[in-house]
């Protein structure tokens, strides 16, 4: 087999292009088998022949052919394996390229996500960076405001370690910077406060705030508050403790206890300059007032009776102005106490119009006073005040037309009107008018026109009733006062009736006797002879005394028995005539009845006088009215001591008894409740006077005794500290008619068992009577109540103690809260809370329940 065999023959020529010199490259293809076959012929031919050399150089080229073919073949071979490798890597290429290509996909999108979290990431961290800007702003304004305010602040973690503390603390420790994680107790305090890490343990146990008022070396005084610290999780990490200065609270409260004790001293010396002034006019006006009344029943003529009405009617102006400064002054100092009862209207208005039917003709004006049926709760006295003052003042401003009064009733209210076609009140002078000394068209302050102080009087007693007064007017038509009065949803008790006021004694059942003996105890020699020439021409025997040693000696030497004392206050020589009552009452077997003629109008005067059943009349009075009063009380039957002194007292066999002693001056308050205790069980005893109780009594006989708090003679109070001075253990229960609690306190203090306000009823009546009898022979149940009582203080907060020891003393609740510097909300919100812990309905239940728990803690003390 012939191979194909071809040679490449390669051909370089030179030459130049556009001026540039190229060269020509050609490859010429030959065909070697044609031209062996021509060198063969030509050698068969002999054309050539070959020569030794040349059959050397042909063997030696055919070796080398040989050899070029072998390693042709070998060339070729190793090509084809080369191809096959490259194929596999050209494979193995692609197929990584095409693992480049998903992995370069993959990381655009990783590219794209980590590109959409770093935007991500620049927004939180904007985010985060805004949020740490205000927490800095927050951070920074916190700071400024502790450092700003100025009050000492340390907070403390739970092993009371210093965590942080502001400029001010200074003022108070020993600190610097270092000492943040230092122990408390590390710390020198220049403050009187030893007890800082006892509280602050305490508060630590009990999450509860506590506070107290420490003082520094230098008199600086700081209310010191610990609070628990919470965290975000409400978790407690320890307590901050803040210090606030109030040294200028402490001195702004003494310059407000020295101001208020200053005023209270310029009140007193006011009462006191009110009270000798009021004397001191009283005198000659009395004079007058009887000279007026002798001149009345003598004078003869028109001209001569003009003069004396005159005479009576300027009497009546000035004693007018000195009862108003009377009557303000009495409900400025808080001797004014409503007694609420249930009083049928239309008494009021039919003695209402009869009274001021007179002075409504006297000018000609119209006076209706409508007829009302309606009874309503209320202090008959205090209403008829109110009611007086306005109709006077209608009729005073009223110069023609009419006056009418009436009742209107509305949704759950009565209102009771008054209507006038007066000179009318300006609008702007719509509240003025009810300021004290404030009057309408009197520039001039006439003196017939009174002191302006009715309405003051009017609105200070529609407080006191807990009542509405309304005004509306037209100038130059007239005006309505309304007076809107409460009525209670289930109808009015009709169990309790109005009573007639002392001063205005309803006509007497019997007769007086012109027999009977008045003494007349009075220092002002025209007073005394004009008063007892008035009662001798009615046909009394009188006796005059200068003063009350005086009188007691006419009494002591039997030379006289007087039937009625009229004696003034202000006695000469020491003794007052309340004193000289009460030793007139003692000397005589029957209680003397005894009026109390004064220009005294101090506060503690007239509670005086209240306490000791005496007939109060203040000068000047009428003639007429005092004629009344002395009539009355001449013709009233007497109650004789010695018949209730003979009232045999029940014993039992063993020589005790369960007899109740019923003191009181009111002889229909003893029979009732004789009668209800009678009805259920109990053996009575009653007497009038403590003095009869006390000579029929005998120490031991046991039983229980209810006593009212005044009564003529030796009152409630001395009786208690007589029995409680002979170590007698007869339990007693206080009566009063006034919800007065310094007095239950004051009453508990001097031995009684319990404190009981009228109007009583029968259940509280006998349930306290049954306890004080099981209280009195069981000890265990005395000391039982004790325990319950201090166990129930013991409940309260020391806030709340503080404040009942304040209740307890008198004082309401608007001065508790100036004293401790709260609000009034706060203190009536302890007030409740005070009540609803002890289980107490009533300030005098809380005072027996104080007074009893105290006694317990006394008990318990070590001797």
């Amino acid at each position: 087999m012939v191979q194909d065999r071809r040679a490449v023959t390669i051909e370089v020529h030179s030459l130049k292009h556009d001026g540039e010199e190229l060269f020509l490259v050609g490859f010429l293809e030959v065909d070697l088998h044609h031209q062996g076959v021509d060198i063969a012929v030509a050698r068969a031919s002999g054309s050539v022949q070959p020569s030794s050399d040349d059959h050397a150089r042909m063997a030696e080229l055919e070796r080398e052919l040989q050899t070029t073919r072998t390693e042709l073949r070998a060339a070729i071979h190793n090509l084809e394996l080369s191809g096959e490798e490259q194929k596999a890597v050209n494979e193995e290429a692609l197929s990584v390229n095409e693992e480049f290509q998903s992995t370069n996909e993959e990381l655009l999108t990783s590219k794209e996500e980590l590109q959409s979290l770093n935007e991500e990431l620049t927004a939180l961290n904007s985010q985060l960076q805004e949020t740490l800007d205000r927490q800095r702003t927050t951070s920074n304004d916190l700071q400024n405001v502790l450092y700003s305010t100025d009050v000492a602040t340390l907070f403390l973690d739970f092993d009371l370690h210093i965590r942080f503390f502001t400029p001010a603390t200074k003022a108070l420790f020993n600190v610097i910077p270092g000492d943040v994680g230092r122990p408390l107790s590390d710390l020198h305090s220049l403050a009187r406060d030893t007890e800082l890490a006892i509280d602050a343990h305490a508060v630590l146990k009990d999450l509860q705030p506590f506070e107290r008022e420490i003082q520094t070396d230098d008199d600086t005084w700081f209310i010191r508050r610990i609070l628990p610290y919470r965290n975000h999780e409400s978790r407690v990490e320890g307590v901050v403790i803040t210090f606030t200065d109030i040294s200028d609270r402490k001195r702004i409260r003494k310059a407000l206890e020295q101001a208020k004790l200053e005023a209270e001293r310029a009140n007193r010396a006011k009462s006191r300059f009110l009270a000798a002034a009021s004397h001191d006019l009283r005198q000659p006006l009395q004079t007058i007032a009887f000279v007026q009344g002798l001149l009345a029943r003598t004078v003869q003529g028109d001209k001569a009776q003009n003069l004396v009405k005159r005479l009576d009617d300027t009497s009546h102006a000035m004693s007018g102005m000195l009862n108003a400064l009377l009557d303000i002054n009495q409900i400025e100092a808080g001797v004014v106490r409503a007694e609420i009862i249930s009083y049928p209207l239309n008494d009021l208005f039919d003695r209402l119009r009869e009274e001021f039917a007179y002075h409504a003709e006297a000018k000609a004006l119209g006076l209706r006073i409508v007829p009302c049926g309606q009874t309503i709760h209320t202090d008959p006295r205090l209403l008829e005040q109110m009611i007086r003052n306005l109709l006077t003042n209608a009729i005073k401003y009223t110069r023609s037309g009419k006056v009418l009064m009436g009742c209107r009733r509305r949704a759950g209210s009565l209102s009771i009107e008054i209507w006038d076609t007066g000179i009318g009140i300006p609008d702007a002078e719509l509240q003025t008018i009810f300021e004290e000394y404030h009057q309408l068209d009197n520039a001039a302050r006439e003196r017939s026109r009174g002191l302006g102080l009715g309405l003051a009087i009017v609105q200070r007693l529609v407080a006191l009733l807990d009542y509405k007064v309304n005004v509306r007017s037209k100038l130059g038509k007239g005006s309505v006062f309304a007076i809107e009065i409460a009525l209670p949803a289930d109808g009015v008790d009709a169990g309790k009736t109005a009573v007639q006021d002392a001063e205005k004694p309803s006509v007497p059942t019997a007769m007086a006797s012109k027999d009977c003996s008045i003494l007349v105890v009075e220092d002002d020699p025209d007073v005394r002879e004009l008063l007892a020439l008035l009662l001798e021409a009615e046909g009394y025997q009188v006796t005059t005394a200068f003063d009350g040693f005086e009188a007691q000696a006419l009494v002591q030497k039997g030379t006289l028995k007087p039937d009625l004392v009229i004696a003034d206050y202000n006695l000469p020589n020491g003794m007052d005539g309340l004193q000289v009552a009460a030793r007139l009452r003692r000397a005589s077997t029957l209680p003397i009845p005894v009026i109390i003629l004064t220009g005294d109008i101090s506060t503690s005067t007239l509670t005086e006088i209240a306490r000791s059943d005496c007939v109060h009349l203040s000068k000047p009075v009428k003639l007429k009215k005092m004629m009344a009063v002395v009539e009355t009380l001449l013709a009233a039957p007497p109650r004789a001591v010695a018949n209730l002194v003979a009232k045999p007292i029940p014993a039992t066999p063993d020589g005790t008894s369960d007899t109740v002693y019923v003191v009181d001056d009111d002889q229909n308050i003893c029979d009732t409740m004789c009668a209800l205790l009678d009805d259920n069980g109990y053996a009575t005893a009653s007497f009038s006077t403590c003095e009869a109780f006390l000579s029929a009594y005998h120490a031991g006989s046991g039983g229980c005794l209810l006593i009212d708090t005044y009564l003529p003679g030796m009152n409630g109070f001395t009786l208690l500290q007589h029995l409680n001075d002979a170590n007698d253990p007869l339990p007693a229960i206080m009566i009063t008619g006034n919800s007065d609690v310094p007095m239950a306190v004051q009453a508990m203090k001097a031995g009684a068992v319990d404190f009981i306000e009228k109007p009583i009823s029968p259940s509280d009546l006998l349930a306290s009577i049954t306890r004080a009898l099981e209280q009195s022979r069981d000890v265990s149940k005395a000391a039982q109540w004790r325990a319950e009582a201090q166990s129930h203080v013991a409940g309260l907060t020391v806030r709340q103690k503080q404040i009942m020891g304040l209740v307890l003393a008198g004082h309401p609740s608007k001065n508790i809260a100036a004293d401790l510097g709260i609000s009034q909300r706060t203190v009536e919100n302890h007030r409740n809370a005070i009540m609803t812990r002890t289980g107490c309905k009533s300030l005098p239940a809380l005072a027996r329940l104080s007074l009893a728990a105290t006694t317990q803690i006394e008990r318990e003390k070590p001797a």
